[in-house]
């Protein structure tokens, strides 16, 4: 019998630990198949800092190298730029990039840093607790905000692909999910240009993904995933920011 769906070579044949209805694995493998697709699992270093993103070496078969909170853009420019011939991403959640790594995030990308950068949004700080992150949704609960998110106290969450759409740095900048079949085709799509515009040299690119936190959550694997659709994809609203190509 022909095989016609398999692992990708980029990833590892390992048993996942991530939560039930968690869709880091879903993401991971749509990185792993834009790099197989490019021929790029050798010449890869992933950097990844503190949160789920903190097990990037545990599941793709590639150079990793594991930073400090949210200063992933800091050091992969730092490889970049010393190892120019490298392919380099960062995989990053969302109380990573926009809580502790804004500076270092908004500044890479104003840079027009060759790197791509992989930014998982679950609305909430998975590993460490389930606090409020810069993403959490007005009104969510979380240990942080029991009584749910006030505008007028946390102030609104942040729209991390449109601020930095707006930068002159940016050669792209998109938003995706994968909470649905089209929408997880669309968002392997954005993964792979983003892929493609380092490859071709053409500057610092972004991709956003919707992903769900059950656990944190207080929700089963499926109240989860149709929460993304149902609230996430409604406040972050999908599709292309900037693409410098089609200017």
């Amino acid at each position: 019998m022909q095989q016609v769906f398999k692992r990708p070579t980029s990833l590892k044949d390992v048993q996942t630990h991530f939560c039930p209805g968690c869709h880091h694995g879903t993401i991971h493998r749509l990185v792993a198949e834009a790099l197989d697709e490019f021929g790029l699992q050798k010449e890869t270093i992933g950097i990844a800092s503190i949160g789920c993103s903190v097990f990037l070496y545990y599941y793709f078969d590639i150079d990793v190298i594991e930073t400090p909170h949210g200063r992933a853009p800091a050091v992969a420019t730092g490889v970049k730029r010393a190892r120019p011939d490298r392919f380099v991403f960062t995989y990053q959640g969302d109380g990573d990039l926009a809580a502790i790594g804004t500076a270092e995030i908004i500044h890479a990308a104003n840079r027009g840093e060759h790197i791509s950068v992989i930014f998982v949004n679950n609305t909430t700080y998975g590993m460490t607790g389930g606090q409020m992150a810069p993403t959490t949704l007005l009104g969510q609960k979380t240990s942080t905000s029991p009584y749910g998110r006030k505008p007028q106290v946390e102030g609104y969450p942040i729209r991390m692909a449109e601020l930095l759409s707006g930068l002159d740095g940016v050669a792209f900048s998109a938003r995706a999910a994968v909470n649905s079949p089209k929408n997880l085709m669309d968002a392997k799509k954005q993964i792979r240009k983003a892929f493609r515009y380092q490859v071709e040299g053409k500057g610092f690119s972004f991709v956003e993904v919707l992903a769900a936190c059950p656990t944190n959550w207080g929700m089963n694997p499926i109240e989860a995933n149709e929460r993304v659709g149902r609230e996430m994809c409604e406040f972050f609203k999908l599709g292309t920011f900037k693409n410098t190509a089609e200017l």
